[in-house]
């Protein structure tokens, strides 16, 4: 897909995220434990809590991340055309009376992520705006679940407050208030599909502020629960044809750790990750001859990006 004369290009990534002492994604369904699958306790971190991670740091336009992320991508320092449309207080009937164009144009997620918002087109025999249909369009981006490589070790603790927040309580409580992950290792598989950029008009420019902003997405985002989670390692790889040059799977498989010793053991927050985990640096020779761009992206960014 050509776009402002770029293009953009098929790539597979994998997130390594370690989480010390944190709650990388709370579950509503079990009163904000740490998500975690019953059969086998390994946590898992969602793709939509990634991305509301990414989304709040393009939406705060002016705090110290976007100005100098718009100074090195030649972006707008007040976010013009980088506007999120999964923000709190947006006024729908305002989004509806926007053209196909103008909604592309506006938001930077729904061009990045895909949305399933009602379309309003404008109809060329009207002076007055129609609604058309119901969508569900795919993004150029995707993220997947990101799945613990070890069962995880879930602690939970009451939170005590000096001053009382209930009548007639001089000091207040907050039974089991805090969950957390011990330790965990956790991969997050991604994906840039440019077949999509031909509806949601994405572009090449779009694409590198998604991938710039996965190093600082923790980080810049941390809460009182949440102070200790990571991106380690950013694996990218671009296919060197828009048909796919290698298995999704394989480098997947490629670049995930191993837990050393019992498989089944949590690993602990006192011990170096790779002490715990082995933890792979490079493709083997054979995937390694069919990608192109190969980098950590939690360490530096392809040359096209920069």
């Amino acid at each position: 897909m050509k776009t402002d004369n770029n293009i953009i290009t098929r790539a597979t990534g994998l997130l390594i995220i370690e989480v010390r002492n944190s709650n990388p994604n709370g579950d509503p369904d079990r009163e904000s434990d740490p998500r975690y699958r019953s059969h086998d306790q390994r946590g898992y971190i969602t793709g939509v809590s990634f991305k509301r991670k990414l989304r709040d740091l393009v939406e705060a336009t002016s705090a110290p991340v976007w100005q100098e992320l718009a100074k090195r991508l030649s972006l707008p320092a007040d976010g013009q055309g980088f506007a999120i449309l999964e923000s709190r207080g947006r006024n729908r009937d305002e989004i509806k009376a926007l053209s196909s164009d103008e909604f592309k144009a506006r938001y930077w997620d729904a061009r990045v992520f895909g949305n399933t918002f009602l379309e309003s087109l404008k109809d060329d025999k009207s002076t007055t705006w129609q609604e058309k249909e119901h969508f569900i369009r795919s993004g150029v981006a995707q993220f997947g679940v990101g799945v613990s490589v070890a069962p995880v070790r879930i602690e939970r603790w009451t939170q005590t407050n000096k001053s009382g927040v209930q009548e007639g309580k001089d000091r207040g409580m907050a039974p089991l208030g805090s969950r957390v992950v011990l330790h965990g290792v956790y991969c997050m598989p991604f994906f840039i599909n440019p077949t999509a950029a031909q509806k949601s008009g994405c572009s090449r420019k779009d694409i590198a502020l998604l991938l710039t902003l996965i190093r600082p997405a923790y980080p810049e985002t941390k809460s009182v629960i949440r102070d200790c989670v990571e991106v380690r390692h950013a694996w990218y790889a671009e296919h060197k044809d828009s048909l796919g040059s290698f298995s999704e799977f394989d480098f997947i498989d490629a670049l995930t750790p191993r837990r050393k010793g019992d498989s089944e053991k949590p690993s602990v927050d006192n011990l170096p990750l790779e002490e715990q985990y082995e933890v792979p640096k490079k493709l083997p020779e054979e995937l390694a001859a069919k990608v192109a761009n190969f980098c950590d992206l939690a360490e530096q960014l392809p040359d096209w990006c920069r």
